[in-house]
């Protein structure tokens, strides 16, 4: 299942040729993903509460076309893969015309009270609900 996060690109986000700045993106990423885990049912502060918390391990992106000033981007999360512990996000940005902009894949570990853990099956089942089965 994909999770779509829209948002309105403002001045202070751009460069000076008008397009998003590349050190803006990662910040979107993470609202669009804290979007989606609050539509999962396991929101940040639920984890935090929990003492779970997700750590990025890494990102690989790709820069496909530049969005402009003013642009209403679209990004679409989904979980791409899922082990006891750690998990794979795909993310895609689109543009206002529907383009494709953007392509991030993020992986992150889970760790309990700040240190690498195997999940828990309560929280595991919600992510493990999520992922997009292939047909």
């Amino acid at each position: 299942m994909s999770f779509t996060f829209r948002k309105r690109i403002y001045g202070y986000e751009c460069d000076i040729y008008g397009h998003l700045n590349n050190a803006n993106y990662l910040p979107i990423l993470e609202a669009a993903r804290s979007e989606a885990l609050q539509e999962m049912g396991v929101p940040i502060q639920k984890l935090l509460d929990m003492h779970w918390h997700l750590y990025v391990l890494r990102f690989e992106i790709d820069y496909i076309k530049a969005i402009q000033l003013e642009d209403i981007i679209e990004v679409k999360s989904k979980v791409l893969t899922l082990n006891k512990v750690k998990s794979s996000w795909e993310q895609l940005m689109y543009n206002s015309e529907g383009e494709l902009c953007f392509r991030a894949i993020m992986t992150a570990v889970f760790a309990y009270q700040g240190k690498p853990a195997r999940l828990v099956p309560e929280i595991y089942d919600v992510f493990e609900r999520y992922i997009e089965r292939e047909s």
